[in-house]
């Protein structure tokens, strides 16, 4: 009797207790709460995917379709579930669209991740079954995609409409995905082909007119009016234009002071200066023969007074002011001009030329257009209307996910199918390479192949067909060899999705991929969550 007892006093020294419970339960508490965000935005997948209204704590109303905006706009509190709303801000970093597909995909591998715990396979292991997973996911995905050349506009615009056809805009993909595509054309250059900097593309809102009426503008657009106080032109031709960052009005002191004038002729000698000073300047800028000036915002003093616009006004110039800080780099770059920071320097050279600079009235509201450029920098405006600001807003940020569209395929210039064709044939060759597999690593890639299914099953859900039999018979088409069998959302059933026009550049399915198997493997991995107070 007494040796037992000896000997399990001797294996407690050796041993110590481990408490695992803890550990699961906060894994398992991570995916449910990740989970649940991915099943809020999985409604809103596909072309026939429902919109989110999101109303903010200031009273403002959002409606949007786009995953990214939904996410961002939830105030999740618990950190794992955090994890996913970055995971959409990565995925729209990269590629621009995909953001739900992310989520969604993310959301389904947590689902199949928690089955494989249960079934006692060590977290560890089934991360780097899931990474192994991908990167052989990525290789299928490149094999079935179709080389794309950049003259080829066909198919740059059949890509950005299918972006374009899951949101609230879905109607106007006609008139916003050629224009995506020609804006984004018009900003590569031709030194660097595969680099696409979007910040050339500005987008300017205006309220009223339909989004029938947006157009491409080859120019500038400013969201002002011509500050034509004094009776100062508002149209221009053959313009000289400055863009200055100093102040047409009197000098200040740098400290808050005041002067206490007594006697008349001082007043008079004091308001002759200010003129003096003014109109040196006017005859400054006049003499370099510039007629529009484009004033930088100022904090510090009026950018311009009365006095100067009356000068400015007869002396024939034209007064655009306000423009705002953020906007003078993008303003010169268009105007192939530099901005002058004083008025000493201001010189000839340092002007930009157009044919045009005339104010026109849109809606209740006036713009000011910069058409004719000389020596254009490669960069475009499109003016977006919209009949409310909730309309606006979307086709704003639909047009941005369709420009990001295009500007995937000038970086990587490969298209493939959209529909669910490319998640269903990932399913069926991941599968059969599970059965190639040992040991765990088979069943962890069997989990992750049917992870994706989700993707092609939720798009059949959306849309209000029976999603098993859609899912089973797009897996028996694609068994048979048809690798672009997809789900036609429109005909509600199951096509060729290549010859449909439905495509989508490889670069959002590869990244939404790898980024949500980095995301899913990285909450695996925890199993602590430690507060710091």
């Amino acid at each position: 009797m007494a040796a037992p007892a000896v000997q399990a006093s001797r294996a407690s020294k050796t041993e110590s207790y481990v408490d695992n419970k803890r550990k699961d339960d906060i894994r398992q508490a991570n995916i449910i709460a990740a989970r649940s965000v991915a099943d809020a935005v999985r409604t809103s997948l596909g072309p026939k995917g429902m919109d989110k209204m999101i109303s903010t704590a200031s009273g403002e109303v959002i409606i949007t379709n786009d995953g990214a905006t939904i996410l961002n706009k939830m105030e999740v509190l618990q950190p794992a579930a955090k994890m996913l709303v970055e995971l959409s801000k990565s995925q729209d970093v990269v590629a621009g669209d995909g953001t739900t597909t992310v989520v969604v995909i993310a959301g389904a591998l947590l689902k199949q991740c928690q089955t494989l715990l249960y079934a006692g396979i060590h977290p560890t292991v089934i991360s780097d079954s899931l990474h192994k997973a991908s990167q052989k996911a990525i290789d299928v995905l490149t094999a079935m995609a179709v080389p794309v050349e950049l003259s080829d506009r066909d198919s740059l615009v059949k890509s950005a409409s299918t972006s374009l056809n899951s949101k609230v805009v879905s109607q106007y993909s006609t008139l916003l995905a050629p224009l995506a595509v020609d804006a984004v054309l018009s900003v590569v250059d031709p030194a660097k082909p595969d680099l696409v900097d979007l910040r050339d593309v500005k987008i300017v809102k205006k309220l009223g007119g339909t989004v029938d009426d947006t157009e491409l503008v080859k120019g500038l657009v400013f969201d002002k009016k011509v500050s034509h106080s004094a009776g100062g032109p508002t149209r221009v031709e053959n313009a000289k234009i400055a863009v200055i960052q100093f102040q047409i009005s009197p000098p200040k002191t740098d400290i808050e002071q005041s002067i206490v004038v007594s006697d008349y002729t001082q007043m008079d000698r004091i308001l002759k200066e200010e003129r003096n000073y003014i109109l040196g300047m006017i005859k400054k800028i006049k003499a370099t023969g510039c007629n529009v000036l484009l004033i930088q915002k100022s904090i510090l003093r009026d950018a311009v007074t009365e006095l100067s616009l009356h000068y400015l006004a007869k002396a024939k110039i034209c007064v655009i002011k306000d423009v705002e800080r953020d906007e003078i780099e993008f303003i010169t770059k268009t105007l192939n001009c530099l901005p002058i920071a004083n008025i000493e320097h201001f010189r000839a050279e340092k002007l930009g030329y157009a044919d045009l600079v005339e104010e026109l009235s849109l809606g209740d509201g006036k713009i000011v257009k910069i058409t004719g450029i000389k020596d254009m920098g490669r960069t475009t405006t499109v003016l977006v209307r919209g009949s409310n600001q909730l309309v606006l807003d979307e086709a704003d940020r639909s047009l941005h996910d369709a420009l990001c569209v295009v500007r995937c395929l000038v970086n990587k210039r490969f298209l493939i199918a959209g529909g669910g064709a490319p998640e269903i044939e990932l399913s069926r060759q991941l599968g059969a390479w599970a059965k190639v597999l040992q040991g765990m690593e088979s069943y962890c890639v069997k989990s992750f192949s049917e992870a994706l299914e989700v993707v092609p099953y939720t798009l059949a859900e959306n849309a209000g067909l029976n999603p098993i039999a859609i899912v089973t018979e797009l897996r028996n088409r694609h068994a048979q060899g048809e690798i672009n069998a997809g789900i036609n959302v429109r005909k509600g059933q199951i096509t060729n999705i290549l010859e449909e026009n439905v495509v989508q550049p490889l670069l959002v399915s590869t990244s939404a991929i790898t980024l949500a198997t980095e995301c899913v493997r990285m909450i695996l991995k925890i199993d602590d969550i430690v507060t710091v107070r």
